[in-house]
């Protein structure tokens, strides 16, 4: 289970010396079902992920490739994105309220504090974030 890869198909769409964008199509579970033209939950999102190119890699704009990344790297991101905030507001939010007697003012003490969070994690953890969260590049098969 440590070691359970998510692929997706996507399209060069540049290279930039080490790098290369690639456009992925991103859909919602229920995109590839028969009836989703008559549906309005069906949607599907063009993303754009910038991944470092193999070094025995040869690759042309428009070629089709492979991203794979790992599912516990997948969860380790949603965890810092998600539960981290989550279980920083929620202390926050009751001491504040506790100490203010305002809910107003508790709601936004809690959401300052996650801020804050986030722009730490953007001023001092981002570097750090993007080189272990970075997808692997693998060239189809033709």
């Amino acid at each position: 289970m440590k070691h359970e890869v998510i692929t997706h198909d996507g399209v060069v769409k540049s290279i930039e010396g080490q790098h290369v964008c690639v456009t992925i199509l991103q859909s919602s579970a229920c995109s590839g079902c028969a009836a989703k033209s008559m549906c309005a939950s069906a949607e599907a999102k063009e993303k754009e992920v910038v991944v470092p190119v193999p070094e025995q890699c040869m690759l042309e704009v428009g070629q089709k490739v492979l991203l794979e990344g790992r599912v516990a790297d997948g969860r380790r991101a949603a965890l810092i994105a998600y539960g981290l905030p989550l279980l920083l507001m929620l202390p926050v939010l009751f001491v504040a309220l506790r100490l203010t007697g305002s809910e107003t003012m508790g709601a936004l003490i809690a959401l300052a504090a996650v801020a804050v969070y986030y722009l730490c994690i953007y001023l001092f953890f981002r570097q750090r974030l993007q080189q272990r969260f970075t997808f692997r590049l693998r060239q189809m098969a033709s």
